[in-house]
């Protein structure tokens, strides 16, 4: 069974971190949720996330995907903390999936991962920096090699819905989006 880490970062879009674990629970993966501190998480909207952990009691760990919700300040959160960053290049470097979704990519860029990819991501979230070899799509889902973006809260199910393949297979996906009543 596969291994997720998703870190939740304070200011995280909550639509997107719930969507994201809910479904690939429901496909029978094991998902880790680690804030970047002890404190439950205040996400973008007020909503409270509890944790399973903290990022630093999980930095040693190897999973089979990283997956980074959005949302604002919560993506700027996740390219500035020294552990997401370090955990993220080492999954790089591992061939391991690395996913982001909304403002999110902001992480993989500081990450220095997305020279030379194609990602979505929200519209003009990645604007200010400065990524000469990144083609930014308007895509609701891109992948590229083992690099999967998404576009934002209204692109959330499709996100998990491709997670979910790429980790479980097409049956797998197929059998949880016909739970959802789409």
């Amino acid at each position: 069974m596969p291994d997720v880490l998703v870190p939740l970062a304070q200011g995280c879009e909550e639509l997107e971190a719930i969507t994201i674990t809910d479904l690939l629970v429901r496909a029978g993966i094991n998902v880790t949720t680690a804030g970047l501190d002890e404190k439950p998480v205040k996400a973008s909207r007020g909503m409270t996330l509890l944790p399973d952990t903290s990022i630093g009691k999980v930095s040693d760990n190897i999973y089979d995907m990283i997956v980074l919700p959005g949302g604002l300040p919560g993506a700027d959160h996740l390219a500035s903390d020294s552990s997401v960053q370090q955990l993220l290049i080492k999954h790089a470097q591992l061939g391991k999936y690395i996913a982001a979704i909304c403002a999110a990519p902001k992480a993989l860029a500081t990450a220095g991962l997305l020279t030379n990819k194609t990602v979505s991501c929200y519209p003009g979230a990645l604007d200010s920096l400065s990524l000469s070899t990144t083609r930014i799509t308007s895509n609701a889902v891109e992948i590229d090699q083992t690099i999967i973006t998404s576009r934002g809260p209204g692109t959330a199910m499709d996100f998990a819905l491709t997670l979910i393949e790429l980790l479980a297979g097409k049956n797998k996906r197929d059998e949880v989006n016909q739970q959802l009543v789409r």
